[in-house]
């Protein structure tokens, strides 16, 4: 009986020990709050983030501007339409007739893409 009781008592003794150093290696593990950093005077001033804008007034903006860009390709249609009409069948397309298709293309891309969302 003694030698139960003293292994009762020695598994006790383990047992605490262990416990305490469990907790020891529990409070080493567990993390520090970082160091507070002062701001650096010399840093830019943070710049707030931009309001974001009514999606409803996005829509309605594009939709100016696309109103805006199609009449401005129809003028510009017309007007190369005008100096078509004006030259003569056998005449080589001046350079400002060239330019001025290069825009209409331009424009109608930018319109297309527009109209897609891009």
């Amino acid at each position: 009986m003694v030698e139960g009781r003293r292994r009762f008592v020695l598994g006790l003794a383990g047992a605490a020990g262990g416990a305490a150093l469990l907790s020891r290696f529990a409070a080493g593990q567990q993390q520090q709050p970082p160091p507070i950093v002062p701001p650096n005077p010399m840093a830019p001033p943070e710049v707030p983030p931009a309001p974001k804008r009514d999606p409803k007034k996005i829509l309605e903006d594009d939709q100016k501007n696309l109103k805006k860009d199609v009449n401005k390709l129809y003028e510009l249609a017309s007007q190369l339409k005008a100096e078509v009409e004006k030259t003569d069948e056998t005449a080589v397309l001046s350079l400002g007739m060239l330019k001025k298709t290069e825009e209409i293309e331009k424009l109608a891309r930018q319109i297309r893409s527009r109209a897609k969302g891009e």
